[in-house]
């Protein structure tokens, strides 16, 4: 892990304490499947701006609640645990992003914006309280299987997505919880953290992932009318490569982050499998 500029309250201290890297990523996959579901260049703007804002919001929150363990996890990437942010800085900005947030969201109708509200609402429980419990799953899972409902309730007819990819992302939101959380479990571990993938361990918790990360292509793949079609059926295969690699044991680098960035590359990878078949999505 890289070190972060010890220089209190810089740019890119604060950018680093809002978790860049899913922060983009999530709202780059919101906006692609607002453009695929038909939303304007106003209504695709006002996804990606949401969801940016809410991801900022829960990744600044994220690092605040946990700035002790980190401190003693001897957290060297995190802006906060080595004195590169101040906490007031951090907790200024989280709540200028959720305040931003919700007019933001509600700009898409208030079915919309209630569906990302109370998914952006679940990620800060988790953040709050879920993460220690048996249930810090369930956060995931649900803010992921809403963002879907987010793009496709703020069209003119308001509908629901089909159940397929409610399901696959929910499956998605699974796997992108134990993949993030492996390279943390021993230290979570140590500061009395027991989520989920804590009291499965590291060796089910990757088993897991790579389950439920294939489950969510195969939902994408196998869910829509018709028969995949070869691309289908080698994006499945490409999927399931994906989720094996994110799964396999890095003795050698047991906090490396790959198993995250994969879990990434392999929700680009449904989503454009999606988008070449031209699968209708409401």
């Amino acid at each position: 892990m890289e070190a972060v500029p010890r220089r209190t309250g810089s740019p890119v201290a604060l950018l680093l304490a809002a978790h860049p890297v899913p922060a983009v990523a999530v709202s780059g996959l919101a906006t692609a499947l607002a453009v695929a579901v038909g939303r304007g260049p106003a209504g695709c703007l006002l996804v990606a701006l949401a969801v940016l804002s809410g991801q900022l919001c829960v990744g600044w929150s994220n690092d605040l609640i946990d700035v002790r363990r980190d401190i003693r996890a001897g957290r060297r990437d995190k802006p906060l645990a080595v004195g590169a942010l101040a906490p007031s800085s951090a907790a200024a900005a989280a709540c200028g992003a959720a305040a931003a947030c919700v007019p933001l969201s509600l700009a898409s109708g208030a079915a919309a914006g209630f569906a990302h509200l109370v998914a952006v609402g679940a990620a800060l429980s988790y953040n709050a309280v879920l993460k220690r419990t048996r249930w810090s799953w369930a956060p995931y899972a649900l803010a992921f299987a809403l963002l879907p409902a987010f793009v496709t309730r703020g069209l003119p007819d308001h509908p629901w997505p089909p159940a397929w990819l409610l399901a696959a992302g929910a499956l998605l939101g699974v796997g992108a919880h134990l993949t993030n959380v492996l390279p943390d479990i021993d230290a979570d571990l140590a500061c009395g953290i027991h989520g989920f993938p804590q009291r499965l361990g590291r060796t089910r918790s990757r088993g897991l992932a790579a389950l439920t990360l294939l489950a969510a292509s195969a939902a994408l793949a196998l869910g829509p009318p018709g028969p995949p079609g070869p691309a289908g059926w080698t994006g499945l295969a490409a999927a399931a490569g994906l989720a094996a690699v994110a799964a396999l044991p890095r003795p050698r680098h047991p906090d490396s982050r790959l198993p995250f960035l994969l879990t990434i590359a392999l929700s680009a990878l449904d989503l454009a499998l999606l988008l070449l078949r031209g699968t209708a999505l409401r």
